[in-house]
């Protein structure tokens, strides 16, 4: 008996980033299909992008403040479209437009069969692997090709280990971190791929923008993601395992419902397969 796939929807909120977003509805929209997604744009002056076919697209007035503030209102922005879409949905995927969940192509199942197999207990965390730059080994980013033809490595990062697939209408905290009063479960064939450090070049010409106090400090101590995967060991795929194991046992005393890898700072080469993600 075949089984039927449930209904999933994705959601993401952004402003000035055509690149990413793009990129984001490529993905999404090929797992779930761009009638399934939902994107909120942070200012009436965004434009459309080209490739959003029939994803459904809300633009808000953008209203300045400073970046705390501008947190706690995108995300209640978000929470509040997932709890409607909750009502006739059975799953939502809320994430930022550099974020991509994957499912692990050994599986050999689409992001959306898994998701529809898996018990999901409110919610599911795939384990955050932020992806950066190799100076010495890697190119500045072809924006033609996919990501993770010409990326290798990343960081394991807590912080990406985000709860960001729901079931039931919850309230995320600030940037999908976590989901207020409740835990959370990591899936051992899910990975949410964070794109942010992909390219020193796009991160300078992003602190271009903030003034040149931002470009000096990056180009002066670089970034922490990059910085990283550049002078640290990669390390064999066994220790996505390993790794997966402590942000479950492990929590940081000031927030028990995220996990935490006691400051380890591990570098991982990116499983070669997971190229047939698409992303």
């Amino acid at each position: 008996m075949i089984k039927k796939t449930k209904r999933i929807a994705a959601i993401t909120m952004a402003r000035d980033d055509e690149f990413f977003l793009s990129r984001w509805i490529a993905y999404y929209g090929k797992q779930l299909g761009t009638e399934n997604l939902y994107i909120i744009l942070d200012g009436t002056d965004q434009k459309t992008p080209l490739n959003a076919g029939n994803a459904h697209i809300i633009k808000l007035p953008h209203i300045p403040m400073s970046r705390a503030a501008g947190d706690k209102y995108r995300i209640g922005k978000i929470s509040a479209l997932a709890h409607e879409l909750l009502k006739s949905y059975d799953i939502v995927i809320g994430c930022d437009s550099d974020e991509f969940l994957i499912v692990d192509p050994n599986t050999k199942k689409t992001l959306a069969e898994y998701l529809s197999e898996i018990n999901i207990k409110t919610t599911v965390s795939g384990l955050g692997l932020d992806i950066g730059q190799h100076m010495e080994l890697e190119r500045p980013l072809d924006t033609d090709m996919a990501l993770l033809e010409q990326r290798e490595y990343a960081l394991l990062s807590t912080r990406y280990t985000k709860p960001v697939v729901i079931n039931r209408p919850v309230n995320w905290g600030s940037g999908f971190h976590s989901i207020k009063n409740h835990n959370f479960h990591i899936d051992p064939n899910l990975y949410l791929l964070h794109f942010g450090a992909v390219d020193m070049n796009m991160l300078i010409k992003k602190a271009e923008s903030r003034g040149a106090d931002w470009v000096n400090h990056l180009r002066r101590r670089g970034n922490g993601t990059i910085n990283a995967v550049t002078k640290l060991t990669p390390k064999p795929e066994k220790y996505l395992r390993r790794a997966r194991i402590m942000q479950r046992i492990f929590r940081p005393i000031y927030a028990f419902d995220k996990p935490g890898m006691l400051g380890l700072k591990r570098v991982v080469k990116i499983p070669q397969r997971f190229i047939k993600s698409g992303v």
